[in-house]
């Protein structure tokens, strides 16, 4: 069984590619197998700078998108690698008991990955796999910009949060 890795990001908030997320996908991104948008890119030429590594994405829309990204992306969606049921959804509402308002959102999952929040997160919880990468845009709810790296492995998963 293959190790997976798969690049996270979310709450990039804006209206394209710039030099900075350029960047930071180059310099992070280059060895992951698949790349998890979780929401609140604004526009969809935010992805094009994925295009050109020639890397699976995944996305979903967050509450901040407009009509372009909400019109291509669902607001959740699951995914299964090695296994193991991962939800992805961008989330909504006060930072307090989002992680169990986005679990409702899912019927079983194994891992959740959300947004919305700006700050980074990696932890079980009633059994349930929770990964927020932050923001690696946009520091105002927290204090530091993040992006983030799960791994699964034999059945197994965990997060590394980056901080940028």
């Amino acid at each position: 069984m293959i190790m997976k890795r798969i690049g996270v990001l979310s709450d990039t908030h804006l209206k394209g590619p710039d030099a900075f997320l350029e960047e930071i996908v180059s310099n992070h991104f280059a060895d992951v197998d698949l790349i998890v948008h979780a929401g609140d890119m604004v526009s969809l030429n935010v992805l094009d700078v994925f295009a050109r590594m020639d890397k699976e994405v995944v996305a979903v829309c967050g509450n901040m998108d407009g009509y372009d990204v909400r019109g291509s992306f669902p607001a959740s969606h699951t995914l299964v690698i090695e296994g193991l049921s991962i939800g992805i959804i961008h989330g909504w509402g006060s930072p307090v008991g989002i992680r169990r308002r986005i679990m409702n959102s899912f019927k079983k999952v194994d891992a959740v990955i959300y947004g919305h929040t700006h700050e980074g997160f990696s932890d079980t919880e009633a059994g349930i796999f929770f990964f927020n990468p932050g923001s690696p845009t946009d520091s105002r709810f927290t204090s530091r910009r993040s992006i983030g790296i799960i791994t699964i492995h034999k059945h197994t998963i965990g997060g590394e949060l980056i901080p940028l």
